[in-house]
């Protein structure tokens, strides 16, 4: 059994996507997965499951659409790979700036673009991962998406590590 955080993109984000959390947490019960968590009103989720990585993205979002009617992007990862993107964080957690962690649903071939940004404001691609540091931030996701090819979602640096905080204690 296999510790896993998701994330799904969009839900419940002015008022469009509305999953209640209990609704999500009993549909995901009922295809399989155990000892799932929600995080929020965001599509945080922590779930434990012996299927493989793989497929668990797809089972999550055909359950989605064909229980709540809408396709929402999902991303996985495990207990590590959560870590390993904790710990590749270049930029200060505590420092002026806000931080945020840009989750790919795969690794981008391409890490030099140019997107629309403030002046101060900066990001790094590692792996599978976009760090963010700014004030306030002209970045959009769906620039990051276009130029890289790949399906994204955030969480500020609070959620990133309550998230694992939760699924440790799983």
């Amino acid at each position: 059994m296999k510790t896993y955080i998701i994330l799904l993109r969009g839900v419940n984000v002015s008022g469009k996507n509305i999953i209640l959390m209990q609704d999500l947490r009993n549909l995901l019960s009922k295809i399989g997965f155990q000892n799932v968590q929600t995080y929020i009103q965001s599509g945080n989720i922590i779930l434990t499951s012996e299927e493989k990585k793989s497929v668990i993205p797809q089972k999550i979002k055909d359950a989605i659409l064909a229980n709540f009617g809408f396709e929402t992007p999902v991303l996985i990862r495990t207990v590590d790979e959560w870590e390993k993107a904790i710990e590749n964080n270049p930029y200060p957690i505590d420092g002026e700036k806000k931080v945020a962690f840009t989750f790919l649903n795969k690794t981008p071939k391409e890490t030099s673009i140019e997107v629309n940004k403030a002046e101060s404001d900066e990001f790094t691609i590692v792996d599978d991962v976009i760090y963010m540091y700014y004030s306030h931030s002209k970045m959009n996701i769906k620039s990051f998406e276009k130029k890289l090819h790949v399906n994204a979602t955030s969480r500020n640096v609070r959620t990133t590590l309550k998230l694992l905080e939760l699924a440790k204690k799983v």
